[in-house]
């Protein structure tokens, strides 16, 4: 907690800030040498942009050799404004548009195609803009799901891709497509054990087998293994290392690191979750029998899935004095309350933590990824002041909303609506 207590010393927490989200890059920069220590060195690793949308977060990654994973047209921009090249990028959505699938033709991303009719759409934009797609075709691999419903995107049923049974529709497209030279797979995020991704890749890699079988060697150029690798959210997480995934995938399929197929990963949460802490200060303490509370500054807006799914969702805690110094003493048990006028505003439940006062600090760990980008917008509360370490400085990565930058929000882009 060193570095909540720097930013409490030099002001960048400043009195005013309710909260802030510190990111240590230093520590990004370290997974994501572990990732590329692990798979081969001409592989693409594209940071799912929805994990962590922060321009200075993606910019940072960009510098680092990454690509970045896109999923809707402002991720395609905000990549590209991290100088992220098009060449990096790969688009991936259940519904882009005519519009979307041009401008990703016309500046050259690697799309995967969700759908059959995608791949038609393709074909025909591609043909009346005179280029050639770098295209693949998602495949749910049907291999289960994992401890979380919601995270899980390889059951018999998904919304995500062409199903696995569907195999002789599959091989017909890229019979018909001969731009079509890419297997894009992904399992889930969290919840899903090493077992069950393994499964899904191995599943898909045999389909890659096969269209290769049929369609002649070095018909397919790309495999995009999606992402999935879980990352710790208690003491007793321990989710296996990227260097432990590459072993087991090539235990299940050793051809995909014999350097005939390009290799893609969409790695987000393992990757950013780890760098990030959120803190807020304590405003009130209410103590009723058998109910301790402290009242935070960020709530439901910044966890989501925490607030609405507790049972799936958990972080650590620690308590640090209004100076930034850990606190210490008998641990009792907490409610960590947000801010949010909604019964479930509870981002942690029964934290064990020492005495809470007001004006100490709050820090829940682990929320690189998936918090800051799903912000909701319920009593428009301002984003809080995002803040970056880097070899031992602070910076702000970006600043705290104002009253004013809410109500833009809600007139829009356009200026204000005339009332009826």
């Amino acid at each position: 907690m060193d570095a909540v207590r720097l930013a409490v010393e030099t002001g960048v927490f400043r009195d005013m800030d309710g909260s802030v989200i510190l990111y240590d890059l230093d520590r990004l920069e370290a997974n994501f040498r572990a990732l590329e220590a692990a798979f081969p060195r001409d592989c693409l690793h594209a940071f799912a942009v929805k994990a962590c949308p922060l321009p200075p977060v993606l910019a940072c990654l960009a510098g680092l050799g990454a690509g970045a994973e896109a999923a809707s047209l402002p991720e395609i921009h905000l990549a590209l404004e991290s100088g992220i090249p098009p060449s990096r990028i790969v688009f991936d959505s259940p519904a882009k548009t005519r519009e979307e699938l041009r401008l990703a033709l016309d500046l050259g991303l690697r799309i995967n195609a969700d759908n059959l009719d995608e791949l038609d759409r393709l074909a025909a934009l591609a043909a009346s803009l005179g280029v050639v797609p770098r295209a693949g075709l998602r495949v749910n691999p049907q291999a289960g799901l994992g401890r979380i419903k919601a995270t899980s995107v390889a059951g018999r049923y998904s919304k995500f891709g062409v199903p696995l049974q569907q195999r002789p529709a599959i091989l017909k497209a890229f019979a018909r497509h001969p731009w079509l030279t890419g297997l894009h797979v992904h399992v889930g995020s969290q919840g899903c054990p090493l077992e069950l991704l393994v499964a899904g890749v191995g599943r898909v890699y045999d389909l890659a087998l096969e269209i290769e079988g049929r369609l002649g060697a070095g018909r397919l150029a790309t495999f995009d293994i999606g992402g999935g690798l879980p990352a710790v959210y208690s003491d007793a997480d321990r989710p296996p290392t990227p260097a432990g995934y590459v072993a087991a995938l090539a235990g299940r399929c050793p051809g995909v690191f014999d350097g005939r197929l390009a290799l893609v990963t969409e790695f987000g949460r393992m990757l950013a979750a780890p760098c990030a802490v959120a803190a807020s200060r304590v405003e009130y303490v209410k103590r009723q029998p058998g109910h301790r509370t402290a009242v935070l500054h960020l709530g439901a807006d910044l966890f989501v899935r925490e607030c609405y799914n507790p049972r799936s969702w958990s972080h650590r805690t620690r308590l640090l004095d209004p100076r930034g110094r850990e606190k210490t003493g008998r641990a009792g048990r907490w409610h960590l309350a947000g801010p949010l006028c909604f019964s479930g505003d509870y981002p942690v439940r029964q934290a064990r933590l020492p005495a809470i006062e007001p004006g100490d600090i709050v820090v829940i760990e682990d929320v690189g990824a998936y918090t800051l980008s799903m912000w909701s917008r319920y009593n428009s509360r301002q984003m809080p002041r995002v803040l970056g370490l880097r070899q031992g400085l602070l910076s702000v990565l970006r600043e705290r909303e104002e009253p004013s930058d809410v109500v833009a929000f809600w007139r829009g882009g356009h200026g204000s609506g005339r009332a009826c």
